[in-house]
């Protein structure tokens, strides 16, 4: 079985399907709506076969669907139906939780995306659990707002880091964990990772959209 991985972003959208070594992309942004993804997936992916697709999506998705508008694309998402618009089976999961299984070695994960926001997902014994660590409270804001984009230009690099290891250990005391991943665009500004942490690398999150056809992970997945 072909998969077909999406990997939806603010800034680009990009695919690989199984079998091939090299990803493809095209140019998203704030006006563009499913029905152009889906335009743009189409052309892109033309000369690929596949039997399956998997979607790694940039908001809050759950029992494959689209919780809520996400804040770096244009409106329609939430209620639209991509198996239809694509012809085939298709599973959705937030992107955070993408990379997260395809970063997955065993035990108990913590995933950390540092880009434009700040994405997050734990996996607990091979089960996937997306989460919203971005909107929770911390010092005088979010934790958005001291590790994302915002934080890194207001904060400058030094400040910065000190933030991002002071919760990555915060984390890994209280959630008991095993293994911190600190993926995303913004991991490069990182002088040296924090203890129990490793770097990710977002070419994973084609990894964990094929693994969500995977009969292993397939139910745990599908969150």
């Amino acid at each position: 079985m072909n998969v077909l991985a999406i990997d939806v972003g603010g800034t680009h959208v990009k695919c690989l399907v199984s079998g091939e070594q090299t990803p493809r992309r095209f140019d998203s942004g704030p006006k563009m709506t499913p029905e152009a993804m889906i335009r743009g997936v189409d052309e892109l992916v033309q000369d690929w076969s596949y039997d399956v697709i998997s979607i790694g999506f940039p908001a809050p998705v759950s029992r494959g669907k689209v919780m809520h508008e996400p804040a770096n694309l244009g409106d329609g998402w939430v209620g639209f139906d991509f198996q239809a618009a694509f012809g085939c089976p298709v599973r959705i999961i937030n992107d955070a939780a993408m990379q997260a299984l395809g970063s997955y070695n065993g035990g108990r994960m913590l995933f950390l995306g540092l880009g434009t926001g700040l994405g997050s997902a734990l996996i607990a014994d091979g089960v996937v659990i997306p989460l919203e660590l971005a909107h929770l409270g911390y010092k005088k804001g979010t934790y958005e707002d001291y590790l994302g984009e915002r934080g890194l230009q207001r904060l400058g690099k030094r400040r910065w880091r000190k933030h991002v290891e002071s919760v990555a250990q915060a984390f890994h005391h209280v959630l008991q964990l095993e293994d911190i991943v600190i993926g995303g665009g913004n991991v490069r500004h990182l002088d040296g990772l924090p203890p129990f942490c490793r770097a990710g690398n977002n070419a994973l999150a084609f990894v964990g959209g094929f693994r969500m056809w995977d009969d292993a992970t397939a139910s745990a997945a599908r969150t």
